[in-house]
């Protein structure tokens, strides 16, 4: 291996959707992390590994840092605030279109004693006029000593490689930590039950506040060569049942068809995909169903 290889773990925080998960998989180049609109999507620390001739970035994308509103959020936010002092390069993330917010200076404040090099990465320029980019840049310059601040659009690609070479020359010479075609640190399993739970919070929209979990309850290969996959979608109220079902069973349908085809593609091969709907009362505020649904209890 090249001497002068460099890695080292670079964290993405944010207020919730900045388009932290956006950027992981355009950088990454393939889906680890769920997308949504809904604020709240990501809830584990997700690791994105890029692999370059002589470089390994190790991303880590964590759940929004926000005030919390419940056990669950108390375990979100330690999570996103625990990563701040383990790594080499923090990428702050904003929406240019919503701009400075409490909830920024809610997070500028607890990187004041941070050792870390933070760049302000300035996420959906594609939505806003450049005049009003000058005028953010402005502003954010003034309310902490960031190392550098980068516009960009993760969904579009502008500015990413820009971004990914100055990350590259910020990190240390260290080892190889994954294996090159490594693209995350996650098993399979997290990965499948967080793109069936992307399909039921993008198809309910609104209808469904963020109180879905979800379980895989078995994985196995078939004679057939498919892989059977039966997975339980848990919300927290009665009423949310009926909707997650849907008329005759139509949406858990079309939830289970748009999740098999993105397992699919992650697992290279045919998926039958079982789903159930499960009510568990107030689970995010429950220890015991937190811990169950992987939420480990010694960090909320």
């Amino acid at each position: 291996m090249d001497t002068n290889f460099k890695s080292g773990f670079i964290t993405i925080i944010g207020r919730p959707n900045v388009g932290k998960s956006t950027f992981l998989n355009r950088v990454i180049g393939q889906k680890i992390a769920i997308m949504s609109d809904k604020a709240q999507t990501t809830r584990n620390t997700i690791q994105g590994v890029l692999t370059e001739d002589n470089a390994q970035m190790i991303f880590i994308d964590t759940p929004g840092i926000h005030k919390p509103k419940h056990k669950l959020g108390d375990f979100m936010v330690k999570l996103a605030e625990n990563t701040l002092n383990e790594v080499d390069a923090i990428l702050f993330m904003i929406n240019a279109k919503e701009g400075y917010g409490a909830g920024d200076q809610y997070i500028i404040d607890r990187l004041e004693h941070i050792k870390s090099p933070v760049f302000l990465i300035i996420n959906k320029i594609d939505q806003i006029h450049p005049d009003e980019l000058f005028l953010l840049i402005t502003k954010y310059k003034d309310k902490y000593p960031f190392a550098e601040i980068i516009p960009i659009s993760a969904l579009e690609g502008n500015n990413v490689d820009h971004l990914l070479s100055v990350l590259k020359d910020q990190l240390p010479e260290g080892p190889q930590y994954y294996p090159e075609d490594q693209v995350t640190d996650h098993p399979e399993r997290f990965i499948i039950s967080e793109l069936i739970r992307e399909k039921a919070l993008q198809l309910t929209r609104e209808e469904i506040p963020h109180s879905v979990a979800v379980v895989i309850d078995k994985i196995e290969k078939n004679t057939e060569e498919k892989v059977l996959i039966q997975a339980s979608i848990i919300i927290e109220r009665k009423s949310q049942k009926g909707i997650i079902i849907g008329k005759q069973g139509t949406m858990l349908k079309k939830i289970g068809s748009q999740a098999r085809r993105d397992i699919e593609r992650l697992l290279g091969t045919k998926v039958y995909l079982e789903l159930w709907v499960k009510v568990q009362k107030d689970w995010r505020n429950s220890d015991r169903y937190l811990q169950e649904f992987g939420f480990s209890k010694s960090e909320y």
